[in-house]
This record gives C-alpha cells, sequence and structure tokens, in this order.
C-alpha cells in the first residue's frame, strides 16, 4: 500500500499536463461552431489568458491531486475565536427567541387561569357545576362575550 501523502502530490508538469488534457475536452464541441462564433471564443480566450493572475500567486500553498483526481484546496486557516463567537449567534437568537416565546405563552396562560378563577370566584354558582366537563368552555366563552359587551 502505498503512503498517501507521497501519492497524493503532484508536481507542477503533472498538473500543466491535467489542464491540458482538461483544455483539450472542453474545446471538442468548440469545432462544431461557425468561423465567426470560433474567433469571438478565440478573442474570448486570449483576453482572459491576459488578464489571468500568475503562476506564482496560484501555486503560493501547495496544491495536490488525490489518487481519485480530485484537487485539493487551499488549507484552511481554523477557527479563531471571532470565528466561533460569529457562528454561535445564530444559535444564541434562536434560543433568546424560543425563550420569549415560552414566556409569553406562560404569561398568556397566567392571564387565562387569572381572568377564570376571578370570574368563579365573583358569580354565584352551583357546586355540581365545577365537576360539568363544559364549564371551563362555558366560562371562557362568558368572559369573551361580557368583555365584548364593556
Amino acid at each position: 500500500m502505498k503512503n498517501s501523502q507521497t501519492s497524493a502530490t503532484a508536481t507542477t508538469a503533472d498538473m500543466d499536463l491535467w489542464g491540458q488534457t482538461l483544455a483539450a475536452q472542453l474545446n471538442v464541441p468548440a469545432q462544431n461552431v461557425g468561423h465567426d462564433i470560433g474567433e469571438r471564443l478565440r478573442v474570448a480566450r486570449q483576453t482572459a489568458l491576459k488578464s489571468r493572475p500568475m503562476p506564482q500567486r496560484l501555486m503560493r500553498h501547495s496544491l495536490a491531486v488525490q489518487a481519485n483526481g480530485t484537487l485539493n484546496g487551499l488549507p484552511d486557516e481554523g477557527l479563531n475565536l471571532w470565528r466561533i463567537l460569529v457562528s454561535a449567534l445564530p444559535l444564541l437568537a434562536l434560543v433568546l427567541g424560543l425563550m420569549l416565546i415560552q414566556s409569553l405563552q406562560r404569561d398568556l396562560a397566567e392571564s387565562d387561569i387569572a381572568t377564570l378563577d376571578s370570574a368563579l370566584l365573583l358569580d354565584e354558582l352551583p357546586p355540581v357545576a365545577y365537576t360539568d366537563p363544559g364549564f371551563v368552555q362555558f366560562m371562557k366563552i362568558q368572559l369573551h362575550h361580557d368583555a365584548r359587551n364593556d
């Protein structure tokens, strides 16, 4: 078994050969176009080649071709403190939002219970009414009806 480190590294000549092979494959569909379109493509290629960065800047970091033909990218700079804090901000916002929603729901439930209790304490009802399963629903309807009339 070969060492993956030594088999994964590629020389500049290997990369150039790979680039030329790729360029040749890209040129195959261009052979079936008309002369005027071919000339426009040629001029566009020359313009792109003139504006490309120098190879020294591209090869600043060591690039490597793996055994399956994929190209390794630039090395990761790692997570520093600011990146960790920035990546934690959405999670913090989510947790704070959920806490706010829970607090609002708890306040609404407490206010519903308080209005129901105050209605029960102020109204004269027979004790049998408290055991009726539809009594709570009836009280809510009465409270909403009374609130609209006020």
